[in-house]
Protein backbone atom coordinates (compact mmCIF):
# COMPACT_ATOMS: atom_id res chain seq x y z
CA UNK A 1 0.00 0.00 0.00
CA UNK A 2 1.62 3.27 -0.97
CA UNK A 3 1.55 6.44 1.34
CA UNK A 4 -1.01 8.13 -0.78
CA UNK A 5 -3.21 5.30 0.23
CA UNK A 6 -2.52 5.47 3.92
CA UNK A 7 -3.45 9.09 4.08
CA UNK A 8 -7.03 9.86 6.00
CA UNK A 9 -9.55 11.68 3.99
CA UNK A 10 -12.16 13.76 5.45
CA UNK A 11 -15.24 14.93 3.04
CA UNK A 12 -15.88 18.74 1.88
CA UNK A 13 -19.46 19.49 1.43
CA UNK A 14 -20.13 22.46 -1.11
CA UNK A 15 -23.79 23.49 -0.88
CA UNK A 16 -24.96 26.23 -3.95
CA UNK A 17 -28.38 27.41 -3.69
CA UNK A 18 -28.87 29.85 -6.61
CA UNK A 19 -25.80 29.65 -7.98
CA UNK A 20 -24.37 31.22 -4.27
CA UNK A 21 -21.79 28.71 -2.55
CA UNK A 22 -21.06 27.49 0.84
CA UNK A 23 -18.85 24.71 2.66
CA UNK A 24 -20.27 23.12 5.18
CA UNK A 25 -18.92 23.06 8.51
CA UNK A 26 -17.40 19.79 9.69
CA UNK A 27 -20.06 17.97 11.73
CA UNK A 28 -22.73 19.77 9.80
CA UNK A 29 -24.48 16.68 8.35
CA UNK A 30 -24.94 17.04 4.69
CA UNK A 31 -28.52 14.33 4.93
CA UNK A 32 -30.05 16.92 7.71
CA UNK A 33 -29.35 19.92 4.65
CA UNK A 34 -31.18 17.97 2.52
CA UNK A 35 -33.52 16.87 4.33
CA UNK A 36 -34.73 20.49 5.65
CA UNK A 37 -34.48 21.89 2.11
CA UNK A 38 -36.95 19.15 1.15
CA UNK A 39 -39.29 20.24 3.64
CA UNK A 40 -39.37 23.90 2.77
CA UNK A 41 -39.77 22.72 -0.75
CA UNK A 42 -43.14 21.09 0.61
CA UNK A 43 -44.25 23.78 2.76
CA UNK A 44 -43.98 26.12 -0.37
CA UNK A 45 -40.69 27.90 0.62
CA UNK A 46 -39.10 28.54 3.87
CA UNK A 47 -35.31 29.24 5.10
CA UNK A 48 -32.74 26.52 5.82
CA UNK A 49 -30.24 27.07 8.40
CA UNK A 50 -27.00 25.69 8.05
CA UNK A 51 -23.44 26.00 9.84
CA UNK A 52 -20.75 26.85 7.16
CA UNK A 53 -16.90 26.69 7.35
CA UNK A 54 -15.61 28.88 9.77
CA UNK A 55 -18.35 28.36 11.86
CA UNK A 56 -20.94 31.00 10.27
CA UNK A 57 -24.72 30.08 10.64
CA UNK A 58 -25.91 30.93 7.38
CA UNK A 59 -29.51 30.87 6.51
CA UNK A 60 -31.12 30.60 2.87
CA UNK A 61 -34.65 30.83 1.82
CA UNK A 62 -35.80 28.00 -0.70
CA UNK A 63 -38.19 28.42 -2.77
CA UNK A 64 -40.08 26.32 -5.51
CA UNK A 65 -37.93 28.20 -7.85
CA UNK A 66 -34.44 27.64 -6.16
CA UNK A 67 -31.60 25.72 -7.51
CA UNK A 68 -29.69 23.47 -4.86
CA UNK A 69 -26.64 21.60 -5.60
CA UNK A 70 -24.78 19.45 -3.48
CA UNK A 71 -21.34 17.85 -4.08
CA UNK A 72 -19.23 15.94 -1.63
CA UNK A 73 -15.74 15.54 -1.98
CA UNK A 74 -12.94 13.83 -0.06
CA UNK A 75 -9.72 15.56 0.91
CA UNK A 76 -6.37 14.67 1.99
CA UNK A 77 -5.71 17.83 4.77
CA UNK A 78 -2.33 18.59 6.22
CA UNK A 79 -1.21 16.53 9.26
CA UNK A 80 -2.31 18.26 12.14
CA UNK A 81 -4.64 20.64 10.61
CA UNK A 82 -7.91 21.06 12.13
CA UNK A 83 -10.90 19.38 10.74
CA UNK A 84 -12.73 22.60 10.34
CA UNK A 85 -9.61 24.49 9.09
CA UNK A 86 -10.77 27.08 6.19
CA UNK A 87 -7.49 26.26 4.33
CA UNK A 88 -8.81 22.52 4.23
CA UNK A 89 -11.77 23.53 2.30
CA UNK A 90 -9.61 25.41 -0.65
CA UNK A 91 -9.58 28.78 1.10
CA UNK A 92 -13.03 30.08 -0.25
CA UNK A 93 -15.77 30.56 2.50
CA UNK A 94 -18.72 30.98 -0.23
CA UNK A 95 -18.72 33.13 -3.96
CA UNK A 96 -20.45 36.36 -2.65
Amino acid sequence: MSDLEETPTTVRTHVSVDDVGFLLAHGQSVDDVKAHVEQALRAGGAFVDFIAAGDRTVSVLITPSSRVVVSVTAVRPDPGAAEDDVALYGGEFDLL
